[in-house]
């Protein structure tokens, strides 16, 4: 232990500095042996820590929508080339570059936090082994072992004997009960965090393997939490249901208010959004107008949502501008269509009832009913002097009855081929 320490010493003594100087102020209120003190010294580590990683969070859910919206590409990628791995990650990385994005970018607070993790850990392994580590001397030793959370000892494990845990005056009963919360607490905290991105912020337009591998963490996480958390100290228990809480609200604070595009999350922003602006006629917050200059840029690359959006303005008599305020318009209702054209608010032209069979017979008899009312009249207006000849008349019934007579027997038209002789 003494080596693996001496070798994260370079970020274990800065956290135990942190630790200690957030115990100085908490030690004056609640006193410096409670779990209050310790407790909240590990929290506000955690809070610390989470503010410095604010600008790699801004770029982890720029870089998550960029790889959200580059998966049509990607799919594309990998069904061209599927049989040649080498050229599809080849083709991967030439997307990357020009798109300028990285897949690591989105796993930067994780990857951050790691270090500030590991040294907490050996930092309360220390404290439960009676070891000194970086700023913690001797009296501040003795004062962290004598903190219990609960009724648990900062530094013990859910796996620890029922000796060590009596070593540091608490119960094997009240131990595994409290980091069991804490366990479940943890698990169901990532559970939730990752459950609201999978269905609030997500493209629901476009499947791609990405919302599969997503999904699939919705519920590997929490196990994985569940299974590693058993042999966590509490001090790293609360460590990890601190940093699970702030995440979960940074991302309920995020979808909120700037969720993706073409996610549920989006629909019910735009809705709120929409309220507010024909309520009061104008955009308020810098944010909004952001947003709403991001929507008339894209032209007819909108989403139904942004649509709807534009379209509920224009009904209002308000038209959104490049720079992302709102003004009245008195010109006529221009209603943006599926395919990003644009057409006046007149009514939509209503097709035709589908007749039945019934219904189009009646309809056929009618017409030809009619067209030999109208033939009949028409022979009816004509002169005397232009009708024909009874001559002309009787030769033309003749020939059109014989004709008849013809067609009804099967008889084909034109010259006939001789009949061969029957054999006598």
């Amino acid at each position: 232990m003494d080596t693996i320490a001496s070798l994260f010493s370079f970020i274990t003594t800065p956290v135990s500095w942190v630790i200690v100087q957030f115990h100085s102020v908490y030690g004056a209120l609640f006193g410096p042996d409670t779990g209050w003190a310790w407790g909240l010294s590990i929290v506000s580590l955690v809070i610390l820590i989470r503010i410095c990683l604010i600008p790699l969070f801004v770029k982890q859910i720029k870089a998550t929508r960029a790889m959200q919206t580059l998966q049509p590409e990607m799919k594309k990628i990998q069904e061209r080339y599927k049989n040649d791995k080498q050229r599809q990650s080849e083709e991967m990385m030439k997307l990357y570059k020009d798109t300028g994005t990285n897949p690591l970018s989105s796993c930067l607070p994780i990857l951050a936090q790691s270090p500030f993790f590991f040294a907490l850990y050996h930092v309360l392994n220390s404290i439960a082994s009676n070891d000194t580590i970086g700023v913690i001397n001797t009296s501040l030793l003795e004062s962290a072992q004598k903190a219990h959370i609960v009724g648990a000892p900062l530094a013990v494990k859910f796996t620890d004997s029922a000796s060590k845990v009596e070593a540091l005056g608490a119960s094997l009963t009240d131990v595994r009960v409290v980091t069991a919360i804490m366990i479940v607490l943890m698990s169901a905290s990532q559970f939730f965090t990752q459950r609201q991105l999978m269905t609030k912020n997500i493209d629901t337009t476009v499947k791609t393997p990405f919302m599969q591998q997503q999904k699939m963490l919705m519920y590997v996480f929490p196990v994985m939490f569940a299974v590693f958390g058993i042999n966590f100290p509490v001090g790293v228990l609360v460590y990890w249901l601190t940093t699970n809480v702030w995440t979960m609200g940074q991302q309920m604070y995020v979808i909120h208010n700037n969720p993706t595009p073409g996610s549920k999350a989006q629909a019910s922003y735009l809705e709120r959004l929409h309220k507010h602006v024909t309520s009061h006629g104008k955009v308020s917050r810098r944010r909004d107008k952001v947003i709403v200059k991001a929507i008339v840029a894209k032209g007819r690359d909108r989403n139904e949502f942004e649509r709807k959006f534009i379209n509920g303005l224009n009904k209002a008599g308000l038209a959104a501008q490049a720079d992302g305020t709102v003004i009245k318009s008195d010109t006529a209702v221009v209603v943006e269509a599926e395919d990003g054209t644009s057409t006046t608010g007149t009514p939509k032209r209503q097709q035709p009832k589908r007749q039945t069979k019934a219904q189009r017979q009646s309809g056929v008899t009618k017409a030809a009913d009619e067209s030999g009312q109208k033939t009949s009249l028409t022979k009816s207006d004509e002169p005397e002097d232009a009708k024909p000849a009874p001559a002309a008349k009787k030769s033309g019934a003749k020939s059109g009855s014989s004709t008849r007579s013809k067609a009804q027997s099967g008889q084909r038209k034109g010259p006939q081929r001789p009949k061969s002789p029957s054999k006598k």
